[in-house]
């Protein structure tokens, strides 16, 4: 018998078409249906990249007007689903708190099993409004601050951060340059093709299971560290090296004791993460604007960690896009168990997409496995 072949992680494996994301090896761009995301980023909303995720183009004129003012008008939380929130421990991950949430407004959809592409796109909706208004009440909770309704007056970014932070002197609701950067940070984590939560989603959506139910799924893979909870583990990496003096020394240490170095390196891209370029650059705007948090020290162990990295293994290993948005989101005045529920936000675009996806090309996802156990044996 021939020995079968095992993909470990399903390492170089394709597992289906896509029409959502890609790689374009030849300008190393991620492209969002086609567009370069960098593009994206500097020129359209969050709100657009999620209509053309979810429908393939961007949106134009009376379309995204009529959207703006369906979407702003679904970003408030009912009292129940308030009281849900506020029950829980105060100690548990705020992941935990948005897998209950998704779960709990799935209890009110009675069309849970359907298979319609507008009803799943009306989810994606709903999830898209909400998800903030759900982090932003976890965050102000555990604060020990109270509700902050939803200004169907502010586009997505202003808002959230509004409903986070309030509109005090300093507040990043109140200057351009942190809503742009927060922004741009939404765009860049919307979609990145088969990863391991979008997989997830897709993996139960394959067997019919509802939408709720792929999201959820999604929530669990992405709080792990080696996918979404890196972000937070960059942030804790930068905060246990405090000293841009001993940056240098930290990251050689992790190298020669062969230990994983969080926001470095990752599996689709060759020649460096090209999310990386945008979201550096807007970290660093927002250190040069924030001197009163001490922001360049950030800076300086940003640059020494990525100069060592690349300088000291023998495949020049770069940053990806969790090593610059880490220590913007900190900037930003966000706690950093707070970095993977805003993934989620962002990334709710990319996974209903996907979720559409594999309904309009329905196929169960169940791959064989080679067992390596004891052979037949028998109890008696």
């Amino acid at each position: 018998m021939t020995e079968q072949e095992v993909r470990k992680g399903l390492y170089g494996v394709v597992a289906d078409y896509t029409a959502i994301s890609k790689v374009n090896p030849e300008t190393n761009s991620l492209l969002y249906r086609g567009y370069p995301v960098q593009e994206l980023a500097d020129n359209v909303s969050f709100e657009e990249v999620a209509l053309l995720l979810w429908n393939g183009e961007l949106p134009t004129g009376e379309g995204l007007d009529e959207f703006y003012a369906k979407a702003r008008a679904r970003r408030g939380l009912d009292d129940d689903l308030i009281k849900v929130i506020e029950s829980m421990p105060q100690d548990c991950h705020p992941m935990d708190v948005l897998r209950t949430a998704v779960s709990f407004l799935g209890t009110r959809d009675p069309h849970k099993f359907t298979q319609d592409t507008d009803h799943i796109r009306d989810i994606a909706l709903t999830l898209l409004t909400k998800l903030p208004t759900i982090v932003a009440l976890d965050i102000r909770r555990r604060r020990g601050e109270g509700y902050i309704e939803p200004d169907p007056a502010k586009g997505y970014a202003e808002n959230f951060l509004w409903m986070v932070f309030g509109d005090g002197e300093g507040s990043p609701a109140t200057i351009p340059s942190d809503i742009e950067a927060f922004e741009k940070s939404m765009i860049l984590y919307a979609e990145h093709s088969f990863n391991a939560s979008t997989f997830a989603a897709r993996v139960i959506t394959s067997t019919n299971s509802d939408t709720w139910s792929a999201v959820t799924g999604a929530i669990g893979a992405l709080k792990g560290p080696l996918h979404g909870g890196a972000n937070e583990f960059v942030m804790h990496n930068f905060v246990e090296i405090d000293d841009p003096a001993k940056a240098e020394e930290w990251t050689l240490d992790k190298l020669k004791n062969k230990e994983l170095v969080m926001g470095f390196g990752h599996r689709v891209y060759k020649k460096g993460d090209s999310r990386v370029p945008t979201m550096e650059a807007a970290f660093k705007k927002l250190a040069s604007e924030h001197p009163e948090k001490d922001s360049q020290k950030w800076v300086e162990i940003y640059d020494i960690m990525a100069k060592t990295m690349y300088d000291n293994t023998s495949i020049h290993i770069m940053p990806n896009l969790d090593f610059p948005a880490g220590p913007a989101y900190h900037i930003l005045g966000f706690d950093i168990e707070f970095f993977t529920p805003l993934f989620v936000m962002a990334r709710i675009t990319g996974w209903t997409a996907h979720i559409i996806e594999q309904y309009e090309n329905p196929t169960i996802i169940r791959p064989l496995a080679a067992y390596n156990g004891p052979d037949e044996r028998h109890v008696r």
